[in-house]
């Protein structure tokens, strides 16, 4: 650090430094280092009058009443040429702003693997995707729509009583919403994938998607028919072979899975590694972080936690896709054993606001109940929520708790926590994969009545929205194939965007 530091940060200590980012509020500050505790002040405390970084989600929540009003309104998807390509930039610079502005370790690595891959930059750019959707489909019944469906966000996750179940797995940006929005979200999803994962052609893509669909309908239509969403769990006895065989894949002994995995050699604690940061210093600090998720959130402590002692805590790096560079931590439990043989993890993941908020068309099931549009504090409640209706008996983890002022959602990680491997199905395996999603998606909607704020029967609704099921399939399939061109084309200015640096900084308005 230069000499020039404002204030002379490079004579305080980290306890110095970080009691000045409490100051300033600075986001992420609990996982820093003193580097990059000084240029995130440096940034905070830099003399900088009147200025303030571009947000621009009050446009784009009036254009989306706007068009769901039915005004005759411009939508950015209808935009070409280098129109577009600010657009986005300006878009991503916008969704990281925090990300940018801190310096977070894992940014660049979020951009570096959006560059590298299009289905990668499909799944991390899902406010780019939904701002193209802004007020659609305002006629259609709503449903709590998980807000960012695609190959990877289903698979084997514990449920209530730790047994392997397969089911939607990733609640980030739910929220109440047209259910034909997680469809076209998902029908992208599954042609993006085909098209990079499997290297497949037009024509099996669209197969794959109209499975996709399919599999959709015909859960809706099964659940009309029986009304058996509150009790039905695809567990091992009652699944399809594929997921049969994805479950028995995932099952591993807790003890071999700690050690490999996450233990050091004498299973005191977390060991050091590329994704694994010990802060075994602040154990007291996420013990009581831990006391007080548990008892505002009124979580059930299992038995095999008794007295929820934390045993160690680290920051976990490098994972997922949407979230990189957002604050995630481990805590570990000590188990029954006190052996390290049958610890429990429990991970906090920062919550942010939905990549749908202020887009989809007005509802009288609105986001301020969890306070996405409020103190950032309540987010992970509107993430809690959707858990507990789209996840039926589901981890009795799920939680939100603040720390530092920003909001966590919590979840237990499972040795048996796991996803579809894409790479080894076959052409077969990619059809029946997504018809059996499909139906998934459409007992995640059905709950919308059983456990969320709906007070009617939606699957009814549902069907008389579809309508002939072909020409709703085939409108699906336009779309996701109208998406799909956007989102080359969106990637390969992207690139070029990454390559010159202008995720580097942040659209700022001076006045």
């Amino acid at each position: 650090m230069s000499d020039d530091t404002p204030n002379d940060l490079t004579g305080l200590t980290k306890d110095e430094l970080y009691a000045r980012a409490q100051e300033h509020d600075i986001e992420g500050r609990s996982t820093m280092s003193k580097e990059e505790l000084r240029a995130a002040l440096s940034e905070a405390e830099a003399p900088v009058p009147q200025e303030r970084t571009v947000d621009r989600v009050e446009d784009f929540r009036r254009l989306a009443e706007a068009r769901a009003a039915g005004e005759f309104v411009l939508l950015p998807r209808s935009l070409t040429g280098q129109d577009r390509r600010l657009h986005v930039r300006e878009t991503l610079r916008e969704d990281h702003t925090t990300r940018i502005m801190s310096r977070a370790a894992d940014a660049e690595l979020k951009f570096e693997e959006l560059a590298d891959s299009l289905f990668s930059f499909f799944r991390g750019t899902a406010l780019l995707f939904y701002r193209d959707m802004a007020g659609d489909d305002a006629w259609m019944p709503t449903v709590l729509a998980l807000g960012d469906v695609h190959p990877e966000n289903f698979g084997v996750m514990p449920n209530a009583h730790n047994v392997p179940i397969f089911s939607v797995n990733d609640f980030d940006e739910a929220l109440y919403a047209p259910f034909t929005w997680d469809i076209k979200r998902g029908a992208v999803g599954f042609m993006a994938a085909a098209k990079e994962i499997a290297g497949y052609g037009h024509k099996k893509r669209r197969r794959i998607v109209r499975h996709f669909v399919k599999g959709y309908v015909a859960g809706i239509t099964n659940f009309a028919e029986h009304g058996t969403e509150s009790d039905d769990e695809m567990r091992l006895d009652s699944a399809p072979d594929l997921i049969v065989d994805l479950i028995e894949d995932a099952e591993e002994s807790r003890a071999e899975w700690l050690q490999d995995d996450y233990l050091d050699d004498y299973k005191r604690g977390f060991r050091a590694d590329d994704e694994h940061v010990p802060i075994s210093s602040r154990r007291e600090e996420f013990q009581e972080i831990i006391d007080r998720l548990i008892t505002e959130n009124d979580i059930e402590i299992p038995d095999r936690t008794a007295g929820m002692r934390v045993k160690d805590v680290c920051i976990r790096r490098g994972q997922g896709t949407a979230s990189l560079g957002l604050d995630r931590f481990y805590v570990l439990i000590e188990g029954p054993q006190a052996d390290g043989t049958d610890d429990v993890i429990i991970e906090l993941k920062q919550a942010r606001r939905s990549a749908l908020t202020g887009l989809v068309p007005p509802t009288p099931y609105g986001l301020d109940t969890w306070g996405d549009t409020g103190a950032q504090g309540h987010r992970a409640g509107r993430i809690v929520h959707a858990q507990g209706v789209q996840l039926v008996r589901g981890d009795v983890f799920y939680g939100s708790v603040e720390i530092d002022g920003v909001s966590f959602m919590s979840r237990e990680r499972a040795p048996f926590r796991d996803d579809i491997d894409l790479d080894d199905l076959s052409k077969k395996e990619w059809r029946r994969y997504a018809k059996i999603c499909g139906w998934v998606l459409a007992h995640a909607h059905a709950l919308s009545d059983e456990l969320g704020a709906l007070e009617h029967d939606i699957e009814p609704e549902i069907l008389a929205a579809i309508g002939e099921v072909d020409l709703f399939v085939d409108d699906i399939v336009q779309f996701a194939e109208e998406a799909m061109d956007r989102l080359k084309k969106d990637h390969r200015t992207f690139q070029v965007d990454h390559a010159m640096g202008a995720f580097q900084q942040v659209d700022r308005i001076f006045v």
